[in-house]
């Protein structure tokens, strides 16, 4: 063959392949374009008895025809299928976008809500804790006076009922306030030397009163300590896992102890008390949420809202401490979690004591001015501290 022969040969195959990607699109114009171009010259080809390898070259190039005409069906059925992968992608990102908007808007709700909740609290607590308050000064007057009287063991049991009632309203009052002030991010960490002996103290003189009363033995270890944090949230961490230690501990003891572990300080309440079961131990910490044995509970085990441990969480959350729990049913728990180590503050001479520490019970001739512009918590003022023989 030739050299014009072979260039021909090359060209019309550059021209047939050049139409796979602008013609393969289109099946009738492809296939036409390609045998224009191609079955002339397989023709010629074929019948040129000049050259002796004219059969096997027109074979040859028809086989490169086929080939190309596969080359564009192949190369339309991929563009097909990238045109409904790239409908199907627009879809998709719309239906997103969409979905989007609703979980944006959903959000915005549960926002909006979550702040109202807040506020409304925020704006209630003071109109709400008055009352409280006053009632809970009237019913300690109440009490004094029932005691000063000798008055009948049933109005003392009912006074008494009374003082409890009120003191558990105030508690759960309480929670719903600190987990608002927490949600809400109204409290603020404040980092000094935490002396964990003045902490132990301050527990000591809370809870052995109520763990003697259970007869229980409150133990405390590690006082000499100190801790690197807000001592003020630290003490609320412990005040509700011993609390609530007590509460659910008939029979043995409390131990809060305190021991250096890795260069930071382990605290840890360990209690012998009725223990939580492994399905309910990883709900202890959700809000609203109480352990329900299969033993009944006890009145005095109860109370609350199932907010204690949450608020525990995420006090602990806030000072980087993480809680762990450990518990075996019927046998105990213990709750654990790690305070950085902190230096000794500076010894303060302690100042002298007080004249009003030999006062005793009692305000006889003493003066008090009140100041309240809540009339019914200043009427409970002047009755509690007129019970107590002061002159209001």
């Amino acid at each position: 063959f030739t050299f014009h022969t072979v260039a021909l040969v090359l060209i019309a195959m550059s021209y047939a392949l050049g139409s796979v990607q602008l013609l393969a699109a289109q099946p009738m114009l492809f296939i036409s374009f390609t045998s224009i171009v191609l079955v002339p010259i397989i023709v010629r080809v074929a019948t040129d008895t000049a050259e002796a390898w004219h059969w096997q070259l027109a074979l040859v190039l028809g086989l490169l025809f086929l080939i190309t005409l596969l080359l564009g069906r192949t190369y339309r059925d991929a563009l097909s299928q990238a045109i409904v992968l790239k409908q199907q992608t627009e879809h998709l990102a719309e239906q997103l976008k969409h979905e989007k908007a609703v979980a944006d808007e959903a959000r915005r709700a549960a926002e909006a809500a979550t702040r109202a909740k807040s506020q409304f609290f925020a704006a209630a607590s003071h109109d709400l804790r008055q009352p409280l308050h006053a009632m809970g000064l009237f019913a300690e007057a109440l009490r004094q006076r029932s005691a000063q009287g000798k008055a009948d063991p049933e109005v003392s049991s009912l006074v008494n009922s009374i003082n409890q009632s009120v003191d558990a309203l105030e508690g759960l009052f309480g929670e719903l306030l600190d987990m608002t002030r927490i949600d809400s991010g109204g409290v603020d960490v404040q980092l000094a030397p935490v002396r964990i002996k003045d902490l132990f103290s301050r527990l000591r003189l809370t809870f052995e009163p109520v763990a003697f009363e259970k007869g229980l033995a409150l133990t405390f270890h590690g006082a000499q300590r100190v801790a690197h944090s807000d001592g003020l949230l630290v003490e609320r961490i412990l005040r509700n896992l011993v609390s609530n230690a007590i509460r659910y501990t008939e029979d043995g003891g409390v131990l809060v102890a305190c021991r250096p572990r890795d260069g930071k300080l382990l605290l840890q309440v360990w209690d012998s008390g009725v223990g939580i079961s492994e399905v309910n131990l990883p709900h202890i910490f959700d809000e609203f949420y109480q352990v329900h044995g299969s033993a009944p509970l006890a009145a005095h085990q109860k109370k609350g809202l199932g907010l204690g441990l949450a608020i525990v969480k995420k006090l602990a959350g806030l000072l980087e401490a993480p809680l762990t729990v450990r518990s075996v049913a019927g046998r105990g728990t213990v709750f654990s979690f790690e305070l950085p180590v902190g230096r000794e503050p500076r010894t303060i001479s302690p100042p002298p004591p007080s004249s009003a520490a030999h006062l005793g019970l009692t305000l006889d001739g003493r003066h008090i001015v009140v100041v309240e512009d809540e009339p019914a918590v200043r009427e409970g003022l002047l009755v509690l501290l007129q019970s107590w023989g002061a002159t209001v």
